[in-house]
């Protein structure tokens, strides 16, 4: 195998879809499945890609874990820059933070003992 021609590669195609192309054998196949992707009859075989519309965050999670998880099975993969996954919104809070309590008095029940 040659590193430009054995590769497997997760790419954005033309139309905004995540699109695999290479050499995919039966376990790189598990994997993409694993991951997501669909396997849609061709004319020229399977066209593999992730559904469409799920949001580029979305499509980018599981694309860098397909590409993780092949690299690791030691496949030659090959994952396009603008499909790794995004570390910022991985590491932001999902809702904001609770503000701190607003009042100088014990909350009911915890009021001094007598």
């Amino acid at each position: 195998m040659t590193p430009e021609t054995g590769q497997i590669r997760i790419a954005r195609g033309r139309g905004g879809e995540v699109e695999v192309d290479g050499p995919v054998d039966s376990f790189a196949g598990d994997v993409l499945r694993r991951a997501g992707f669909l396997f849609e009859p061709s004319l020229s075989g399977h066209w593999i890609r992730l559904p469409f519309d799920m949001g580029r965050g979305w499509e980018n999670e599981h694309a860098t874990w397909a590409a993780e998880m092949l690299a690791v099975a030691r496949y030659p993969v090959r994952l396009a820059p603008d499909l790794h996954r995004d570390t910022a919104a991985a590491t932001a809070p999902t809702r904001p933070a609770r503000p701190p309590a607003m009042t100088a008095q014990a909350p009911p029940g915890r009021r001094a003992a007598r």
